[in-house]
């Protein structure tokens, strides 16, 4: 059985980075830096206030709830696939934290 590729949680990190807790039990980071420099809908993720206040799962992924109302048609979301494909699986941080 092929696992559907989901993100469960997602927690801004520094720097305009995500790291998005998925189904397959790996935590990926995410940088978003190069999509904001895409400019378009990216744009307004540049506001690192917007970015983190935002930042939510709509979809089953990581998302900007830009409405504010959990609307999943008002929302910047990103491709699952292309998220387990591309982001690097780091740590969990929430658990280096308290080992430190």
């Amino acid at each position: 059985m092929n696992l559907m590729p989901s993100i469960v949680q997602a927690l801004a990190g520094k720097d305009f980075t995500v790291y998005a807790y998925c189904n397959d039990g790996a935590v990926r980071l995410l940088d978003i830096k190069p999509l904001i420099a895409k400019g378009g809908v990216f744009k307004q993720l540049a506001d690192y206030d917007f970015f983190c206040e935002r930042l939510t799962i709509i979809n089953d992924t990581v998302a900007w709830d830009i409405a504010g109302n959990r609307d999943a048609t008002a929302c910047i979301d990103l491709d699952p696939f292309v998220i387990f494909e591309t982001a690097q699986i780091v740590d969990d941080p929430l658990m280096v934290n308290e080992t430190a």
